[in-house]
């Protein structure tokens, strides 16, 4: 299977997820499946909440919206452009995928594959149900897909380097274990936004998708918000109304009432909304149901904080970064943690 195979059977399994994601109807035969088999992964984006409480089916049809949008020839072809992909001798790379979203490793698989190397992938166990029957749907283009990824449920062996996601903790474990591969071992991240006060209603509820896509639980979610000193934090309130069904999730309302809990009997002070608390605070990372803000009378203080957290900050949100709700659409070449994969493995 060459790069052009390559790129033509996940451009057709771009067009599958990207029907899905926007809950269309079995598209016909153009697909490349039959609509039993496009019915059984409709059928998969529902059930697989079983599996994990936080994969509700809108957020799986996230996923898959947000990675079909990658997956077709011109993009694709765009991104592997300028690489020196050599397919003759392939190296099989180890990918240790994370599970706090869904699909989250999707996009190193494709740096893997297209690059011309094999994958050989071990899931996290809160995520082990979705890439296995996206594979089973490329294998039904070409059969050879399985001699470009392996996917290991036990130890992984017989790899010549290694691409890990994690926590802190987890990261140091990789690095211990699989120090002497080649390697890519990203640690924790989160995102922040900057606001001007200038923002429109609009702006704000667009933030809003950028805090509680995936319930917060991703790298690229909003967990810390700057304000100029005078900024009206009711404005954020207001605009996050339309997402307070968000409690009415079981798993994120036991975090909300458990950390509202905690800073009630610590009397420490905060806003809540019913659904949302938010509390003054300049460390970055947020507890699940909360967000931090963090108040500035010079933007300059807040680009100094940029520079100093620059290795724990995935996204910076605002008017000159990325622009309200967009935090969760990277393109193919948003690579992770700023490190560029394709390049990692074409130098191998």
């Amino acid at each position: 299977m060459n790069l052009l195979q390559k790129i033509k059977i996940l451009s057709k399994l771009g067009e599958i997820m990207r029907a899905i994601g926007t809950k269309q109807k079995w598209p016909g035969f153009s697909t490349g499946i039959n609509e039993a088999e496009y019915n059984d992964l409709v059928e998969l984006t529902k059930r697989v909440k079983v599996y994990n409480g936080w994969f509700i089916e809108d957020e799986v049809r996230n996923a898959f919206t947000g990675i079909g949008g990658w997956l077709n020839e011109n993009d694709l072809t765009n991104w592997v452009d300028g690489y020196a992909i050599n397919e003759d001798k392939p190296k099989a790379i180890a990918l240790i995928m994370a599970g706090n979203i869904p699909l989250v490793g999707f996009h190193d698989f494709l740096a893997v594959f297209l690059s011309g190397n094999k994958a050989v992938i071990k899931l996290s166990s809160d995520d082990k149900h979705l890439f296995p029957a996206l594979i089973h749907v490329l294998s039904l283009f070409d059969p050879k897909i399985t001699e470009w990824v392996e996917i290991k449920e036990n130890k992984l062996e017989g790899f010549d380097g290694v691409i890990a996601t994690g926590s802190d903790n987890s990261a140091n474990y990789f690095h211990s274990y699989f120090g002497k591969y080649p390697n890519v071992i990203r640690k924790n991240r989160t995102s922040i936004a900057v606001l001007n006060g200038q923002e429109t209603k609009e702006e704000l509820i667009q933030l809003g998708h950028d805090i509680f896509t995936y319930f917060g639980l991703g790298c690229r979610n909003v967990s810390q918000v700057w304000i100029p000193k005078d900024f009206e934090v009711n404005r954020l309130y207001d605009a996050f109304f339309q997402f307070n069904d968000i409690v009415n999730h079981n798993k994120y309302a036991n975090n909300y009432d458990y950390n509202k809990a905690v800073y009630l009997m610590n009397l420490q002070e905060m806003l809540d909304n019913g659904f949302l608390l938010l509390k003054e605070d300049q460390q970055l990372n947020s507890p699940l149901g909360m967000l931090h803000y963090a108040r500035y009378s010079d933007l300059n203080e807040v680009k100094e904080f940029i520079t100093e957290n620059e290795e724990k900050i995935q996204v910076v949100v605002g008017h000159g970064y990325i622009p309200f709700g967009k935090a969760q659409n990277p393109a193919l070449n948003d690579f992770a943690d700023g490190v560029d994969t394709l390049s990692f493995l074409t130098s191998l």
